[in-house]
């Protein structure tokens, strides 16, 4: 709107307002007077053209922009979240693991974990005890075996380890999330406990990705929620109560709400390949399956099935690739079918030559 605005445009408009009896030649006394206002004129149009641009939210619009146009809206993005499981202490019967005590992975960057409450070794030699990640994130969420240093150390504790990965750690909500909300908001305006309004209830607890509705599932008065994570994967227990909890909390009086994670359906490829020169079948099969899974998120809760002819597609444009044959998927050679609470996660991926 204003990016014709330039230095040379603004300073050829001054100095035509001059008679043409005054030099204005440039480094005379008028064109040396006249360029630094022009050149601030510019940087001021600049400016102006981000403001007009940030009334319209976009990708490119800043993170603190974002945010005070979507709170004019009521929307709040969802704080990050510190992921948690068991860990299991080995050492002297009787030793106490207190509160607070602090274990890390063994990686060269360790992420740090404290213990939530006090602990005592039993006469097996064991002791279970629920922690936290220090700080709030999907960092936290590390596989099992992972965490095997005690950074605190106890007379008495041999050994420490998550025999379980870690879950529920969350990020802070990213700006793409933020603003796929904020347009939702304005697209489908929400009323008294309609579907919109349901949905956007589930989609404003920490750590849900994505929610489908459904009414009157089970009769008159009845509502049905159905989540995922923010990995467009099944949600766990411990989230579907909070997403209940907070439900619960803001529905309409008289409405009988059930929330339930979605069920994850397995999807399975194998084929074989012609590789091109230069690469290796596993990381043909690596990146293959990387771009599978995205497809599969994307779908999630948009698609009734998963399309044979996609995932052909996806195939032949990994790098690496010059022609496949045999694609079975699920054993298979159609689309698969997604009931209402499926959504598809990746399976296995065999590729042969």
């Amino acid at each position: 709107m204003f990016e014709d605005q330039t230095f040379e445009v603004i300073m050829q408009r001054m100095l035509s307002r001059i008679p043409d009896d005054f030099d204005k030649r440039q480094g005379s006394v008028v064109w040396d007077m006249l360029a630094p206002a022009a050149l601030e004129l510019e940087r001021a149009y600049q400016q102006l053209y981000l403001v007009t641009n940030w009334l319209y939210l976009s990708e490119d619009v800043p993170r603190d922009i974002l945010l005070a146009r979507v709170r004019d809206f009521g929307i709040e993005p969802k704080p990050a979240q510190k992921a948690s499981g068991l860990l299991t202490f080995v050492g002297r019967t009787g030793t106490v693991i207190p509160a607070n005590t602090r274990i890390s992975t063994g990686d060269s960057i360790p992420i740090f974990f404290y213990t939530v409450n006090d602990a005592a070794i039993g006469d097996n030699g064991t002791a279970t005890v629920l922690a936290e990640a220090e700080l709030p994130g999907s960092s936290g969420n590390v596989p099992a075996n992972a965490i095997t240093v005690l950074v605190d150390v106890i007379d008495g504790v041999e050994s420490v380890t998550n025999l379980q990965a870690f879950e529920n750690g969350v990020d802070e909500e990213s700006d793409e999330s933020l603003l796929a909300r904020y347009y939702e908001r304005i697209r489908k305006p929400i009323t008294s406990g309609n579907i919109a309004h349901y949905r956007q209830w589930a989609l404003e607890v920490a750590g849900v990705g994505d929610a489908k509705v459904t009414p009157l599932w089970n009769g008159p008065g009845t509502v049905k929620i159905t989540i995922v994570n923010t990995d467009m994967q099944p949600a766990t227990t411990e989230l579907v109560a909070q997403v209940q909890e907070y439900i619960e909390q803001v529905r309409p009086i008289g409405a009988a709400v059930t929330v339930a994670s979605a069920t994850g359906k397995p999807i399975s490829v194998s084929a074989n390949v012609i590789l091109a020169s230069g690469y290796t079948l596993q990381n043909v099969q690596d990146a293959f399956a990387a771009s599978l899974d995205e497809y599969l998120k994307e779908i999630a809760f948009s698609m009734t099935y998963v399309s044979y002819a996609k995932i052909g597609t996806l195939l032949l444009s990994t790098p690496g690739v010059i022609d496949y044959s045999e694609l079975t998927v699920n054993g298979s050679t159609a689309n698969v079918a997604l009931q209402d609470d499926e959504v598809p996660i990746l399976g296995t991926v065999a590729l042969g030559v």
